[in-house]
Order: structure tokens, then sequence, then C-alpha cells
């Protein structure tokens, strides 16, 4: 199996993303990350704000704008509603992601099959999946970052067509910048240097040294091009911001230098597997290139020892790390493919047993769930019950290939089964919540899930009253403007309108509003679970008042 799709590697992967991430684009909420983005890109559209972008028509310059342009086209192309659109530009750098694992790998001199499974093993670790839904940016900038990466091994390895290998890897470089700033610069394009310097400085020349340190200084005159455009155009504000994003490296979300050390649990399914290829003394004399793997080795460990230098920590930081982890745990996942058939130590065997049965059972477990859940759980789509039972069946082969100690299969099927198992959690997630019938759209209380219920009402213009919920901005389809920022008023000129109001704010409102008299409307609530459910949030809930000016 492995050698019929090593004929065709890239569109293996591409297609693989494609089956894993496409039927699911449309399914999952917008994210409070996604919204900022879907945010921008609308008023891109609507209000060609491309260069000095703006969220809810104000001034928004945390973020570079290239996902945002991205975005902002397919839009165009799908229309604006359509969530599935708006997220395909972030899958397609999933497809970019995993072709250049593949393409690196090539360029390390690492056999086509090998490089194959790293490529797969990346595209399918858990986090890269789900950073297009939780933090849109950063798949750009590490996709890109990654490519630029691959172009500066190939001037590096000296060969032809080195002006091109320098304009490609300073323009993708420059992406990755204007795609999330200095991020993949400093956790991915760093620990590769140092790491290309420690294992492989014999083999580059002063001369394509000279070029790689021209493309990375090209890249960073493309990358911040539109930070110094902003800073001259919108200097005051500009400022603000900036001083805002830097304090927040050093104040917020602190966590201690040990907080990343469990990273390789963001591989998902191959979080053993990764753990296995980090024990360097183990794997050092079963590996096929020792060099390539004290490389990739080398990479992810200064890459996680970097990340750990910040103070500033989120999960979410470790996406990048998961590239060279991926190529690393390669290494494992090929020596399994070569040697488990004839492996007798027990100490080396009953990590493979236990990894890949358990994900056997599991799927298996799921196959059964999911023959169920039609007859137990109205709306269900019945086609759930077809797929189950392939998944049975692959399961099944999957759990006979590694009593076989067949690794190929077992490699291969695991993956089959997680893109199946993938896919019909998304056919559980589209049947309908009783709950939703009694509470969203239950007249007696008042509570609407969408902002349709404007339509009904007198025809006035809508305020928020301070912008803590992109997801709210998103859902209204238009612009909100804000009468409360940084605890200045700004009220609105008409004396009549309506006001959203978090729960949180209460206290402020009747402060602020002093001459006007307010009556409460209705409330939206975007929250597709009950208030018990601890993924409700109070940020998606906002009452909804008729605000009208006292005569004096």
């Amino acid at each position: 199996m492995i050698k019929l799709l090593e004929k065709r590697p890239i569109l293996t992967i591409i297609s693989l993303v494609a089956l894993l991430i496409f039927p699911i684009l449309d399914i999952l909420e917008v994210s409070i990350m996604e919204a900022r983005n879907f945010i921008s890109a609308r008023e891109m559209l609507v209000d060609s704000n491309w260069v000095l972008t703006t969220m809810s028509g104000e001034a928004r310059y945390q973020k570079p704008p290239l996902p945002t342009w991205l975005t902002a086209i397919s839009a165009s192309v799908f229309g604006l509603k359509n969530i599935w659109g708006l997220r395909l530009p972030a899958a397609l750098m999933v497809m970019l992601l995993g072709s250049m694992v593949f393409t690196l790998s090539r360029k390390l001199k690492l056999s086509k099959n090998q490089s194959l499974g790293n490529g797969l093993i990346a595209v399918t670790s858990l986090y890269v999946v789900l950073i297009i839904f939780e933090a849109p940016w950063d798949i750009y900038a590490h996709a890109f970052m990654l490519t630029g990466i691959y172009f500066l091994v190939k001037i590096l390895n000296a060969e032809r067509n080195s002006i091109l290998n320098t304009i490609c890897a300073s323009l993708f470089i420059g992406c990755s910048i204007l795609s999330k700033g200095p991020v993949a610069l400093y956790v991915l394009l760093l620990p590769f240097i140092l790491s290309y310097i420690a294992i492989y400085r014999k083999n580059a020349s002063s001369k394509t040294w000279s070029l790689s340190i021209l493309s990375i200084v090209l890249g960073l005159f493309i990358g911040f091009s539109w930070y110094l455009y902003v800073r001259y155009a919108d200097p005051a504000t500009f400022s603000r911001m900036a001083e805002n994003e830097t304090g927040n490296w050093t104040s917020y979300n602190v966590r201690p230098f040990y907080y990343y050390w469990s990273f390789f649990v963001q591989s998902g399914v191959w979080t053993l597997p990764a753990f296995i290829s980090l024990i360097y003394p183990y794997l050092k004399s079963r590996v096929s290139d020792l060099k390539a793997y004290q490389f990739t080795w080398l990479w992810t460990i200064l890459a996680v020892v970097l990340l750990s230098i910040i103070p500033e920590k989120k999960s979410r930081y470790l996406m990048p790390i998961l590239i060279p982890l991926a190529i690393n745990c390669g290494f494992y996942v090929d020596y399994l493919m070569r040697k488990f058939n004839g492996l007798r130590d027990r100490k080396e065997t009953i990590p493979v047993y236990f990894n890949f049965g358990l994900l056997g059972t599991v799927f298996l477990l799921l196959s059964v769930a999911g023959i169920v859940s039609p007859f137990i759980l109205e709306g269900v789509s019945w086609w759930l019950l077809p797929l189950s039972i392939i998944l049975i069946f692959i399961s099944v082969i999957l759990l006979r290939s590694l009593i076989k100690k067949n690794f190929e299969y077992v490699f291969m099927f695991s993956l089959c089964a997680l893109i199946i198992s993938l896919f019909c959690f998304t056919q559980v997630q589209k049947f309908e919540i009783p709950w939703q019938e009694t509470s969203i759209n239950n007249n007696s209380s008042n509570t609407v899930a969408t902002f349709e219920a404007f339509e009904s009402k007198e025809k006035l213009p809508i305020y928020i009253f301070d912008v803590k919920s992109p997801e709210m901005i998103w859902a209204s389809g238009r612009i909100l403007p804000q009468i409360y920022d940084d605890k200045a008023v700004l009220l609105p000129p008409e004396d009549k309108f309506y006001l959203l109001v978090f729960e949180i704010e209460f206290s402020e409102v009747s402060k602020t509003l002093q001459g006007y008299e307010t009556e409460y409307q209705f409330t939206i609530d975007l929250n597709k679970v009950p208030k018990t459910s601890r993924n409700y949030t109070g940020r998606k809930r906002a009452e909804v008042f008729k605000v009208e000016k006292l005569d004096r």
C-alpha cells in the first residue's frame, strides 16, 4: 500500500488533508480568534479596509493582514456567510505544511517512504488540525515559514537556480511575518538555523551562507513593510497597540518554565511514538540517517527551550514544535516499518502493542457507538451507519495487522480509521440538541439565537457597550460601534438606539447612560450548549436595550 502511495506523495498528503478536514470545516462554532479574522475580512470587502485593518470599525493592528486578505478573497468567492469557504484558506495551509514536511525531509536525504510518513504524521497531529479553528493566523505563519526554510536548505545545499531559491525563501519568510509577526522567526526559523549550524555546518560554504542571510534580510524587509506603513499612517494607534502587545509577553498568561514539557501530547494519536522518538540514547543506533535524526531532535528541543523562556505561554503556541517533531517521530515509525516484524525484545514491542492496540480498540468502540447512535439520537444522519460498519472492518484489520506485526498496514489503517472516526463525529455533531428547542427558541423567555429579531422592531442604529465578544459582532453581520472604550465614553449622536450589554457590564451601564431611559427588549444567546455546560460562556449572551435620551 505504501508503495502505491509513494508514486504520488504530495497528492496523497493533499488528499488525506481534504478527507480529514474538509467535511468538518463548517461544523465547529466560530471561535473568538476566528471571529476577529472574519470580521476584519468582512470589513475589507465591505469597507475596503485592506491595509489599515479594522474590527467593527475600530483599528486593529495587533495582527498582520495576510491571513485576513486570503480569507477575504475566499469570502468573495464563496460568500461572507459561508463558514466553509472562510475556513478554506487555513485548510489549504495545512496541505502546504504537509507537502513541505515531505519535501524538506527529502532534502535531508530521507527515503521517499519515510518522507511521506513524516508528512502524514504532521497533518494528522492533533493540534495541527485544531489550530485552523482556534487561531487561524498561526497555521499561515508556520506553513509559510516552513516553505521558506525549505528554500533555505536548497540554498545551503548549493543547488542550481540559487537566485530563484533566494527570492522564494525571502518571499515565504516575508509572508510568514505578514501572517503573525516574528513568532515563526523565533520558534521555527531560529532553532532551525542553530540546529543546522550544529549538525550540517560543514556542508555549507561561505557563499551559500551569504545567500541565506540575504534571503532572511529580504524576508524581514517584506514582512515588516506593513508594520512600517501602519506606523507611518496611524502612529498614535499603532504605538498604543504595540505597547499593549509587547506588555503581554511578560504579564499575560504567565506560566512556569516547564509548562511546555508535555508538548508531545499535542501530537494526538502519535503521542507515544513522538515521545519514544525523543529518547535519543534508544533511537540513535536504530535510525536510517543519524545526522538527520540529530538535526530534527535538536531542532525540536531548541524550539521547546526557546518557547519556554518567554513568560507568556499558551498551549496553541506549541503548534510549530509539531513540525520538527513530526519528522523526528518519522524516524521511529520508519524503524518500526523496517524492523518490527523481527523484534523480540518486549521492551520494544510492548509500547507499540499498547499504543496501536489502544487506538484500534478505541476506533472499534467508536464504530459500535456509531451504529447505535441513529437508533437512539433523533436527527443523527443515517450516513453514520455505513461509515461505522466500514470503521469496524478497518479497526479489525488494524488490530489483525498489529498481531501479525505488519506495521506498514498498522500505520496506514490507523490513518484511515482516524479519518472515518472524525467524519462520524461530525455526523453526530449535526443532530439537533433538545435544549435549544426549549430555551433558545422559547418565546416566553424572550431569548433568540440570531439578530433577525431586530427586523420586527423599530428601525434604529445598533451599538455595543464594549467590544468583548467578537463572536457577537461576527453574528450581527454588521459593524457594531462601541460606546465605552478604555474607560472613555463615546455616546452615540442619535437620541434613540439599541444597545447590546453583556452581564459583566451591567454595573457600568447605569453610570455611563445617565440622562437616558433604557427599556429591555430581548436577549441574544449564541451559545449552542446549555448554561450548565462548562463550555457555556457569557461572552456569547447579550441583553438588548432600547435606549432613549430624556428630554431636558
